[in-house]
């Protein structure tokens, strides 16, 4: 009884001193003139390194640069070359990217944000600059190696067979076992990387940070260059989960979603008993792409014959997590997002059709388009200026986020101009 009464005083006299010791510290900065509190790191202005031309710059009304920049080493900056144009008439909306597997290269990409670039934009896409003709390599994040220019990477995506019309082929290093076809001859094959360093919803946001802080500091080249009120955050499947993740962000004006939906569950993703979460019986792989095949009757089932546990036949259905940062969205967070929302489709081919067509359904109050063409899960990103998808993408950035009604018109009326085109199959809602 005696050592219990001395552990109590010996605990309360302890408290004293440090509460002691703490008013002494705040004392002190007080009277100093600083406090005690801890800021945030402020964010250094732009600082670039390195810059290289993507294709011959664009098709838009400036041509657009590949930037690394040392102020936001996480990410690459796809922008038009010369900036001098831009000011307070003319400023330069935002567009934060996140890339198919949430990988850390956004180097598949880029054709495709090069032509939004040079439309007007300024692209963060999540990924460290890569120079032109680099693909992959160890430390490459879940995509791993890249395939044969045109392919699908290795990790996830590259287990997919699908894809472009061309036909795609993943990286065979760095892979997910299983995965259809490994890297093509001639094909820049990723050392390694595998399913190492997924990426996070977050930096999207990290982008837009960067970019605001950018328009306001005077040292930095983008100085009041930037339309801060005008910000649009986009991915590819499973980067469109995190567009979608961060959507709820007051400050986001509108949404891309591509190739991509929010995972079908109770009902939806199946999973492999004992396999990774998401795994479609009797195909996919698990994980990301895996889980979004979803339940698409009649999707293509890929053989899962050396894929992750589970994959093959039967069994336990998976929830709605994803795996290694994957974000593990359900419907209801559709109910949240405040903006318009564009869902670019590849056709009943694409393992996220189901998904994404799923989303369009449970959208009620705010604007939705959603556009299908058959080309698989793979888009049109790596084509000569990111093909039709690119083309729609930027037409709807300039509605968007430039009031361009000239550009809306693809979206808009009954019918819209975009099924004017055949390949195109689209519906939406809350658009007139």
């Amino acid at each position: 009884m005696v050592n219990v009464r001395k552990y109590f005083l010996y605990t309360r006299i302890s408290l004293l001193i440090v509460m002691l010791s703490a008013g002494q510290v705040l004392m002190a900065a007080e009277a100093s003139g600083t406090t005690a509190t801890t800021s945030k790191p402020s964010i250094a202005a732009a600082k670039e390194t390195e810059s290289s031309t993507v294709e011959d710059g664009g098709s838009g009304a400036y041509k657009a640069i590949k930037v690394n920049d040392s102020s936001l080493a996480t990410h690459t900056i796809y922008r038009p070359k010369d900036l001098s144009v831009f000011g307070e008439k003319d400023k330069l909306p935002i567009l934060a990217w996140g890339n198919g597997g949430c990988s850390n290269s956004n180097t598949m990409h880029e054709n495709y944000l090069s032509e939004i670039a040079s439309h007007g934009f300024l692209v963060a896409a999540i990924g460290p600059y890569q120079a032109g003709g680099q693909r992959g390599g160890r430390g490459g994040g879940m995509m791993g190696g890249m395939g044969a220019p045109g392919g699908i990477p290795g990790g996830p995506m590259g287990a997919i067979a699908g894809g472009t019309p061309e036909g795609t082929r993943g990286g065979a290093a760095g892979g997910m076992p299983g995965g259809m076809r490994g890297g093509a001859a001639g094909g820049a094959r990723g050392a390694g990387g595998g399913m190492g360093s997924s990426t996070q919803s977050s930096q999207l946001l990290d982008a837009v940070n960067w970019a605001i802080a950018q328009n306001s500091d005077k040292a930095s080249i983008y100085y009041n260059k930037i339309d801060i009120s005008k910000i649009g955050v986009a991915g590819h499947s499973c980067g469109g989960l995190q567009a979608l993740e961060v959507s709820t962000d007051t400050r986001i004006t509108t949404t891309l979603v591509v190739d991509s939906g929010i995972l079908n569950t109770g009902g939806g993703a199946p999973g492999g008993r004992g396999g990774m979460p998401g795994a479609a019986p009797g195909g996919m792989p698990g994980g990301p792409m895996g889980a979004m095949q979803g339940d698409a009757a009649g999707g293509a089932r890929r053989g899962a014959r050396g894929g992750m546990p589970g994959g093959a036949t039967g069994g336990a259905r998976g929830g709605a997590g994803g795996m290694m940062g994957m974000p593990a969205l359900t419907k209801d967070h559709l109910a949240k997002l405040h903006g318009p929302v564009l869902y670019l489709l590849g056709g009943e081919s694409d393992i996220a059709y189901a998904n994404g067509m799923d989303d369009f359904k449970h959208i009620e109050k705010i604007p939705v388009f959603v556009a299908n063409q058959g080309v698989g899960h793979g888009g049109t990103f790596t084509q000569p200026h990111g093909g039709d998808w690119a083309t729609v993408s930027s037409a709807w950035l300039k509605w968007q986020l430039k009031g361009d009604k000239e550009a809306g018109k693809m979206f808009t009326g009954n019918p819209c101009g975009l099924v004017q085109d055949k390949k195109w199959t689209v519906d939406k809602k809350n658009i007139p």
